[in-house]
């Protein structure tokens, strides 16, 4: 069976994703004393057994190659209130932390407050995928900031979005 080559236009590509909802996180890590970080929505779960998480970041990042040397990373699940705290650590070149409280987490990793969830990773493997890169880390440490009932940031055809509270059928 031979797989069939078709251009895809990028533009169009994005469009396609962008109707796949997905929570919204920041990756941080603590380098020389100074905390480093960048949003990210392409996180997942890899494994319980040993419990190991994902995610991919461009190969381009300027923020990604310090967390590789620190060898380390956390994971904040961002609540729905913070909106303003993904589009702060989306931006480039800026300092991303002006404002943000943070605590360090049990690796040293910046914990943001506020955040639903925090899991604090070990970088496991890294694998190259076109213009991306996919991080493997394994979780040694976590968690909850915020109660169960608390909402999650989401992302969904180029907006943050809430989620409709459950209909019983």
């Amino acid at each position: 069976m031979s797989l069939i080559s078709t251009s895809i236009d990028p533009s169009r590509f994005r469009d396609a994703l962008g109707h796949y909802a997905s929570g919204i996180t920041v990756i941080t890590s603590l380098v020389d004393a100074t905390p480093i970080g960048f949003t990210c929505q392409s996180f997942y779960s890899v494994s319980v057994n040993p419990p190991l998480v994902s995610f991919s970041v461009m190969a381009s990042s300027g923020s990604y190659p310090a967390i590789r040397r620190a060898g380390r990373f956390a994971v904040n699940i961002l609540a729905a209130d913070q909106a303003h705290i993904s589009r702060q650590f989306a931006r480039r070149g800026q300092d991303k932390w002006q404002g943000v409280d943070w605590q360090a987490s049990p690796l040293g990793n910046p914990i943001i407050a506020g955040s639903l969830h925090w899991l604090d990773c070990q970088i496991h493997a890294e694998h190259v995928a076109g213009d991306h890169l996919i991080v493997i880390g394994e979780v040694l440490a976590m968690d909850q900031q915020k109660p169960a009932s608390a909402q999650p940031l989401l992302y969904f055809r180029g907006q943050y979005r809430d989620i409709a509270e459950a209909v019983d059928a």
